[in-house]
């Protein structure tokens, strides 16, 4: 049983590796990437708009050649080490680190909105044994929608009187320009129903509902594990903190101080990355002027996609295949023959070592101490990563992933493998919410363009 003397041995070991990440790398900001945008902008697009450049941000800032990760200016390894998940979600949204009242205030308005009667009552009205995790979260979404807000009625929405328009009726085909202030935007209304019980949030909508989805995604993910199981969700503990109360929600019983920073760790680590392909969709929607539960659905949708989340998934499957450190030479030689990927390795934008897998790698080997399962799994996955590193891949850039040790963090704090994409979006709404907020303020709709390349003179023949 670990102790709380735990977390300042393992918060060490964050601070040994980001030492460790300096030493081998020194951080150095990519000029054309970390200035103000001048619109229009050149650049190189490839297919699936990779390498365009869709919108300027100060949320976060991912360095992939040199294994860089900030958030707001602060690097991963002094957050993840220092920091909490309340007071990350808060400097995401706001920009800055909140003073101690500040703090207390948000992380008072996250206690408040853990609570979900109504969802977790309908949602426990579905079969959910045959439903996918992630289709049961973004259920979750849609049903808190209809509890805490008033879109659907009719003066929940916008009357159609536009500022500025952006719509497929305006042709789009001149390069966009860009515009200082927002070029689609109606009336702002309150998003509560009118008469709904102030909970103490903000009132302005988009910031209330970013609260509500930052708690209660962590509450409806919780009560999924629970539900798919057989079991009744538990209601939250306000003595305890965001990532321990999803632990205990989840489990029942109170975490032990190591579980607690574990998890905390990992929700900061997957809070924000970036324009990926969820952030990227969720902007998407919220461009509309649709909501933060459409946008943040939209989000969720796009993780539940193989190519995006749930690799850790995956890899704790390949490394129950390989079995044990003896069978990993074996088993990568015939992987690399029949030139099949190894789960874990690789990034589409890091050619280094992934920081977020940096942190974790000590936090596993720390867990795993005194767990034989996750001991073996940790041996057969550093055995994998000495061979993959000796081999291939620091010719091919395939180092370690942050999928390749969350996993085995998640496997070490008892936690099955289904859960671990709706983990991922538990803390990758505070990122979502945080890039929308900042988008909404110079909003322009996305409007990409595709090239047509099917015949031009095709003659129509009415049938007789």
């Amino acid at each position: 049983m670990k102790t709380s003397s735990d977390v300042a041995q393992m918060t060490r070991l964050i601070l040994k590796a980001g030492k460790d990440a300096r030493r081998e790398i020194q951080p150095m900001a990519e000029a054309a990437l970390t200035q103000a945008v001048q619109w229009p902008l050149t650049c190189t697009v490839g297919p699936g708009l990779e390498g365009a450049i869709a919108c300027e941000s100060k949320v976060g800032y991912v360095n992939g050649s040199q294994g860089w990760l900030i958030y707001r200016g602060y690097d991963i390894f002094d957050l993840a080490a220092h920091s909490t998940f309340e007071e990350v979600s808060y400097l995401l949204m706001h920009g800055e680190l909140p003073t101690p009242s500040q703090l207390a205030s948000h992380e008072d308005q996250l206690r408040q909105a853990r609570r979900l009667p109504k969802t977790l009552a309908m949602m426990q009205r579905f079969d959910v044994t045959d439903m996918h995790p992630m289709a049961l979260l973004r259920l979750g979404t849609n049903v808190m929608r209809q509890e805490f807000t008033w879109s659907d009625k009719s003066q929940g929405r916008p009357d159609g009187t536009a500022i500025a328009s952006d719509e497929d009726s305006i042709a789009m085909e001149t390069r966009p320009q860009g515009f200082d202030r927002p070029v689609y935007e109606f009336p702002r209304k309150p998003l509560r129903r009118p008469g709904a019980v102030d909970i103490g949030l903000h009132h302005a909508a988009c910031q209330d509902s970013s609260y509500h989805l930052i708690a209660g995604v962590a509450s409806i993910a919780a009560a999924i594990n629970r539900m798919r199981r057989g079991l009744k969700p538990v209601e939250p503990d306000d003595k305890l903190s965001h990532a321990a109360n999803l632990l205990y929600m989840m489990k029942g019983r109170r975490p032990t101080a190591a579980a607690a920073k574990a998890m905390d760790v990992a929700l900061i680590l997957h809070a924000d990355h970036g324009m990926n392909a969820s952030t990227f969709a969720a902007l998407v929607v919220a461009s509309t002027l649709s909501d933060m539960y459409f946008a943040v659905g939209a989000g969720i949708g796009a993780l539940s996609g193989p190519l995006h989340g749930g690799a850790n998934e995956q890899v704790i499957h390949m490394l129950r295949e390989i079995g044990s450190p003896q069978n990993v030479a074996p088993w990568l030689k015939s992987t690399l023959d029949a030139k099949r990927k190894i789960m874990g390795f690789g990034h589409r934008v890091y050619k280094a070592y992934d920081p977020r897998a940096r942190v974790l790698a000590p936090l596993v080997a720390f867990l795993a101490d005194g767990r034989p399962r996750c001991g073996k799994l940790l041996a057969t996955a550093a055995r994998l990563e000495k061979m993959v590193l000796g081999s291939v891949g620091k010719e091919k850039n395939l180092f370690p992933n942050v999928d390749f040790y969350s996993g085995l963090l998640y496997r070490c704090l008892a936690i099955e493998p289904d859960m671990f994409t709706p983990l991922f979006a538990v803390s990758r709404v505070a990122g979502w919410s945080a890039r929308i907020l900042e988008y909404l303020q110079s909003n322009r709709i996305f409007r990409p363009r595709a090239i047509y390349s099917g015949p031009l003179d095709r003659q129509y023949t009415p049938r007789p």
